[in-house]
């Protein structure tokens, strides 16, 4: 795990990042970091989508985050392109800000790994 005051330092760094890219000028908050990692895995560019696609682009980069903590294993691209995970692990039962802590964890473990911070 992250230690705390590095995990909001690097936190800080990757919204920083994604709002001067994506944002138009607002910070974008960690519905939208989600959001743009779904897309950057699903690959294939900049096109309007659907709601419920918006919801599966949202699960595309939780499973894809979750994923090095041993939750989530890529399985399979389908017909039109999307990757699917299968569960490996139930997630444990957490309380709302320790999902997010989690989360943020698990961005800033991606942007590293991707060597953008």
């Amino acid at each position: 795990m992250i230690g705390e005051q590095n995990l909001k330092e690097n936190w800080e760094k990757v919204v920083e990042l994604i709002s001067e890219k994506f944002g138009d000028g607002e910070r974008l908050d960690l519905d939208a970091i989600i959001y743009l990692i779904g897309v950057q895995e699903l690959g294939i560019g900049a096109k309007k989508f659907k709601k419920d696609e918006k919801l599966n682009l949202m699960h595309i980069a939780i499973c894809r985050l979750l994923e090095p903590y041993g939750y989530y294993e890529f399985d399979f691209f389908d017909d039109d392109g999307w990757p699917h995970y299968k569960t490996k692990e139930q997630l444990p039962t957490l309380k709302p800000g320790e999902q997010t802590i989690l989360m943020k964890e698990a961005i800033v473990q991606y942007f590293a790994e991707k060597e953008l911070i």
